[in-house]
């Protein structure tokens, strides 16, 4: 029986998510409905998309009995009620990255996705590339030795994208672009909590961040260096240093290429979308939705890719770096 989808918000990566969905078969996968606040847009979305369903509020997306589970492509301070709204009605969740505002909102949302025992995973997509294992492998064969350094570059000229430049919306680059360095850093280390974070950047006239460079200090001497911006384009890469070698990983966010430290490059190729994609190798948001899937029919309540532990700690290293910068937002003020 196929995983029954909802989709809430008819953006862009929404689009992408199902164009990507569109890839894999319809015996597994099938979205019966779409969501936005603004009727004629949910409308357009599902007569594009072929969707049954859609509607003009979230209430009526929670609400439908069609639906196993919902995808939460919104702006990232709606996602907190959002997710909430769904598990409260009995839908499993996949959403977006950052999964909430903060650590605070995180943590109340997994609990209460395991006191209603729903499947609950931030749609860290990179993780679920092949690509991803094949990088867990070649460390675990030992080929690059010891791993002492992690460094990843993420940053594209986005001045002109609203949703990243004003405070209201959730802008600033450590949840939009930061979230994705955090990751990978404690994707090889393995979710271990580093014991000094340091952190700077510069702001823009809104008070969020347009630029961050942060430093992890680990035991053993071990580090992780992340750096953001929205100013400026960054290579964009993601390096893993190790006494014997180093892995290289393009496009890390969303990786189809791994460079080897003996050289070898391992290559993965993607399908082609009935649609066209906004944004770079989104047909990969195919793997996952088959990991949610995977999980869902096992009965798991949440990702070993993307284990809860893992969101707490990104959160956690999201708090600690804003803090450091500068950037409060209104969820963060306790009233």
């Amino acid at each position: 029986m196929a995983t029954r989808w909802g989709i809430a918000s008819a953006g862009n990566i929404s689009h992408d998510f199902v164009t990507a969905i569109g890839a894999l078969p319809k015996s597994e996968h099938e979205v019966v409905a779409v969501a936005a606040r603004d009727l004629s847009r949910a409308q357009t979305f599902a007569d594009l998309h072929k969707i049954k369903k859609a509607y003009d509020n979230y209430s009526k997306l929670a609400e439908d009995k069609d639906i196993d589970v919902v995808y939460i492509g919104t702006l990232n301070p709606q996602h907190f009620e959002i997710a909430k709204l769904m598990l409260n009605n009995g839908k499993h969740v996949l959403c977006e990255k950052p999964l909430t505002m903060n650590l605070k909102q995180t943590t109340e949302l997994i609990n209460l996705a395991k006191s209603k025992k729903l499947f609950l995973m931030e749609a860290i997509w990179s993780r679920c590339f092949p690509a991803y294992e094949t990088i867990k492998k070649e460390i675990e064969s030992g080929s690059i030795g010891e791993i002492y350094q992690v460094v990843v570059s993420f940053g594209f000229k986005l001045t002109d994208i609203e949703r990243l430049n004003v405070k209201k919306l959730g802008g600033g680059t450590v949840l939009d672009l930061g979230v994705y360095g955090i990751h990978f850093a404690c994707f090889v280390f393995n979710n271990e909590v580093p014991h000094t974070v340091r952190a700077s950047g510069c702001l823009n006239e809104d008070g969020v961040d347009m630029s961050v460079s942060a430093n992890f200090l680990y035991k053993g001497n071990r580090t992780a260096t992340i750096i953001t911006h929205s100013v400026v384009d960054l290579p964009n890469e993601a390096y893993i240093i190790g006494t014997k070698g180093t892995i290289r990983v393009p496009q890390f966010w969303c990786p189809t290429t791994v460079i080897l430290p003996n050289g070898e490059t391992v290559n993965t190729l993607l399908p082609e979308g009935r649609h066209k994609f906004n944004f770079t190798n989104s047909a990969g948001l195919m793997y996952e939705a088959n990991e949610v899937r995977e999980c869902i029919l096992k009965g798991m309540t949440e990702s070993s890719k993307i284990p809860h532990v893992a969101s707490l700690l990104i959160a956690q290293l999201e708090d600690e770096i804003r803090k450091q910068v500068g950037v409060v937002y209104d969820e963060d003020i306790v009233s």
